[in-house]
């Protein structure tokens, strides 16, 4: 997605460029909107990125809830001019948000050098994520045209994905994009096996179904 992406508001398509140069000359109103623009997709990722020690301490929302937060006190220091920039930074911030988390929960006392390790790692996971998100509708047989890039695929993937019903998201991401066995789902939703099989094969078809065309 390039700068010349808009956002419809009061009836006037605003560009992502415009809306950054608003923001930068103080309005606040603009920085929520823009922000709120993202939360889907800082959602889904999220969601791929907590396992189960961190899930009993943290929710999905919580660590999009803080990224955000954390987006709006610091956008003084963002420097970038484009929608791409603002991904990176973004997804900075949650995996920065996230590291921390596994620090105050996991490694508890252990630092330095193990959590270097895991921001890397944690990065990596947040981009092959995005990448897994892309390919959900692959035997579907859609597919990007050329000029629409893997970034704005998976931001509009997220926002489909948020139209679903929780049970129906939660079990595509688990399955699509985080890899889990349905055995693994099973046991992190408190289902059997074979419902959450069945589950996962309604929200793909829902999915399908409720998606909008993407040309």
């Amino acid at each position: 997605m390039s700068t010349a992406t808009t956002h419809e508001s009061s009836d006037v398509q605003i560009s992502i460029s415009e809306m950054l140069q608003q923001v930068r000359h103080g309005d606040l109103d603009t920085l929520g909107e823009l922000l709120q623009l993202y939360r889907n997709y800082l959602s889904v990722l999220a969601t791929t990125q907590l396992d189960g020690r961190l899930r009993r301490r943290m929710s999905p929302s919580d660590l999009v809830q803080e990224t955000m937060l954390a987006a709006h006190r610091d956008f003084p220091a963002f420097r970038g001019r484009s929608e791409g920039e603002l991904l990176a930074w973004l997804r900075q911030i949650l995996s920065n948000c996230l590291g921390h988390a596994i620090e105050a929960n996991v490694f508890a006392q252990k630092r330095d050098i193990r959590r270097e390790v895991a921001l890397d790692q944690i990065a990596k996971n947040v981009d092959d994520s995005m990448a897994r998100l892309a390919n959900i509708l692959a035997d579907r047989g859609l597919s990007p045209s050329e000029d629409m890039g893997r970034r704005e695929l998976s931001l509009r993937l997220s926002d489909q994905l948020a139209k679903l019903k929780p049970e129906y998201r939660d079990v595509i991401v688990y399955r699509n994009l985080q890899g889990l066995s349905f055995d693994e789902i099973a046991e992190r939703m408190n289902r059997k096996s074979g419902a959450v099989r069945m589950m996962w094969l309604r929200a793909i078809n829902k999915f399908k179904e409720t998606c909008d065309p993407i040309e």
